[in-house]
């Protein structure tokens, strides 16, 4: 190794390293791939590099790719040559010139020639004489500012050419007026309940008129045309969207009651109620039932509901409230398993829907689609089973998703049956089957449960006279309501009209009288044997309404004669003038 080159090896020594792929050779750490070694000598010494071409020269390598180029630069007055390989990169090269030019390293540099023009550094810079010396001159901090100013537009320009590419600014005004929209839409469908349900009346005032155009029954709006209202049991709300109630204590204990006054809620907070229902019983974690799906199927179920003088969503909620309260009640959570329970609870919301507010009485005589469809065999009934499970056949409100499919299929059966058990017209042959059962009941057996859940939804359908006076009287006149409509239309349409729903032979206490001491009594009493605990809340309160109503027929009794013998008076005594 030459002295010049061991002097070098002293400045340089990370290069050492490298040393042995070539005798007598330093790399600088960018050039290593080259095999390039770089120094510098006093004024009288070259600033050489110990290149591979002497190795290559003696291996008789004749390739001109690697011969070094070489610079004179003007550094503090004196000469300065400068030796590199055309292989180095431009850092390197920057290095060796602040070097050579007493520089401290990765100081910014620039290189002008005589003229004062700027010589670019890099391996393809032109090369020069002695005569005409470049010169190696740090930047000063404006000329960096500039740089930087010229950075910073370069990455604007970048940074507008990938703007332009993607179409930002177009996806940012895009999604902009997404979310406008959407927020538009959530406000528009956070209509009050109200304000649905006189879109629901409007509606059917219009139907109506159609209808009586038509002139005829084919087109009855009470018959549910599966083609025209197919689409009905898609909830209209795609997200659940009513109000999260906190319940108070009071409230829940008040739900597990007979007791309960249903006219206090408006239907988001009965959807509420309901929702709680199902998370307090523990079906919810039973079914492994996702929440938001129960939400999407308490909303479509209320809205599958019509808006009938009775038969409507407060009635589902009356009546799966007070089977909620039979539960608690009964214990039957002791005697009854979870599926059991499920099964009840999903009948009692489910056993109206779409109720048109006409009875199978006049859906048969009217021969409507409903009854040729079930062949005259309980077509409410069946028509309501039908919707439930068009609902649930929807996956985003199929409480039961997580279900396995066998378990399924029982759990439909159930339903169904008991759903199909609260047409009256049964009521009798159910009612016997169990009086047979009761005596000797067996928890154990399928056939005795089955019978009793049938008996337990018929009594919470039929159940409004159980409760305080204030809250059971109102029903008999959305009841009576619903009768005489369907009496008027029968009587329009030359249709047979029971007695119970002529306006003009019926009252409130003949209503109810006949009812009570021949339906209800017996069987919340056969129900009493099982269990004693409803005595009170239950049976007692249904001969307390019954009394009550037989007064009132007292009344109007006496009234009547009354009025028959000031008329019977008056037309004696105008006989006697």
């Amino acid at each position: 190794m030459c002295i010049d080159c061991v002097r070098a090896c002293a400045r340089a020594p990370a290069c050492e390293s490298a040393a042995s792929s070539a005798p007598g050779t330093l790399l600088p750490a960018s050039a290593r791939e080259a095999s390039l070694t770089l120094f510098v000598r006093t004024p009288t010494q070259n600033i050489c590099g110990c290149v591979r071409e002497e190795r290559e020269a003696n291996m008789g390598s004749s390739s001109s790719s690697y011969a070094p180029k070489t610079i004179y630069l003007d550094v503090d007055g004196k000469v300065q040559k400068v030796v590199f390989s055309r292989h180095c990169s431009p850092c390197d090269i920057k290095e060796l010139l602040c070097s050579s030019s007493n520089i401290p390293r990765n100081t910014a540099i620039m290189m002008l020639n005589p003229e004062g023009a700027l010589v670019s550094i890099d391996p393809t810079m032109p090369t020069n004489s002695p005569n005409f010396l470049y010169k190696v001159v740090p930047l000063s901090t404006a000329q960096l500012g500039e740089k930087e100013d010229m950075f910073q537009n370069v990455l604007s320009q970048v940074a507008d050419q990938f703007s332009r590419a993607f179409r930002i600014n177009e996806l940012k005004t895009e999604v902009t007026n997404r979310i406008a929209m959407l927020e538009k839409r959530v406000e528009l469908e956070g209509l009050k309940v109200v304000e649905i349900e006189k879109c629901k009346n409007e509606l059917k005032k219009l139907r109506d008129e159609m209808t009586s155009r038509g002139g005829g029954r084919v087109n009855c709006p009470c018959k549910y045309n599966f083609s025209d209202d197919g689409k009905k049991v898609t909830p209209r709300r795609d997200v659940p969207s009513y109000p999260k109630y906190t319940l108070s204590q009071e409230t829940i204990e008040a739900l597990k009651k007979p007791t309960f006054d249903v006219w206090h809620w408006e239907h988001n907070e009965m959807l509420s109620c309901l929702e709680y229902m199902y998370h307090d019983l523990g079906l919810v974690k039973e079914f492994n039932m996702n929440p938001i799906t129960l939400k999407r199927w308490l909303l479509a179920v209320q809205e599958n509901y019509r808006n009938n003088p009775f038969h409507n969503f407060r009635h589902c909620f009356c009546v799966s409230q007070m089977m909620y309260g039979m539960i608690h009640l009964c214990n039957l959570q002791e005697k009854l398993t979870l599926t059991d329970m499920g099964i009840l609870m999903t009948a009692a919301v489910c056993h109206d829907l779409d109720h048109p507010g006409y009875n199978n009485t006049y859906q048969i005589n009217a021969r409507t689609e409903l009854a040729v469809r079930y062949n005259d065999i309980s077509p409410l009934e069946n028509h309501h089973c039908a919707v439930a499970f068009q609902i649930l056949s929807l996956p985003e409100c199929n409480i039961f998703a997580n279900v396995d499919p066998e378990a399924f299929k029982q759990i439909r059966k159930a339903i169904i049956a008991l759903i199909l058990a609260t047409d009256m017209a049964r009521h009798g042959e159910i009612l016997e089957s169990f009086k047979q059962k009761v005596d000797n009941f067996d928890f154990t057996s399928e056939e005795h449960v089955t019978c009793l859940k049938m008996v337990l939804i018929k009594c919470c359908d039929i159940s409004n006279e159980v409760r305080p006076t204030e809250v059971a009287e109102p029903w008999v006149d959305c009841l009576l309501e619903e009768y005489f409509m369907q009496s008027d239309r029968e009587k329009s349409e030359g249709l047979p009209v029971a007695p119970f729903m002529d306006r003009d032979k019926v009252t409130k206490p003949t209503a109810q009288i006949g009812f009570i001491k021949f339906v209800l009594i017996p069987m919340f009493e056969t129900v009493m044997k099982l269990f004693p605990q409803i005595e009170e809340l239950m049976v007692q309160p249904l001969r307390d309404s019954r009394d009550h109503y037989e007064e009132l027929k007292q009344i109007d009794d006496a009234m009547t004669e009354g009025s028959s013998f000031m008329i019977t008076f008056r037309t004696d005594l105008k006989k006697c003038e």
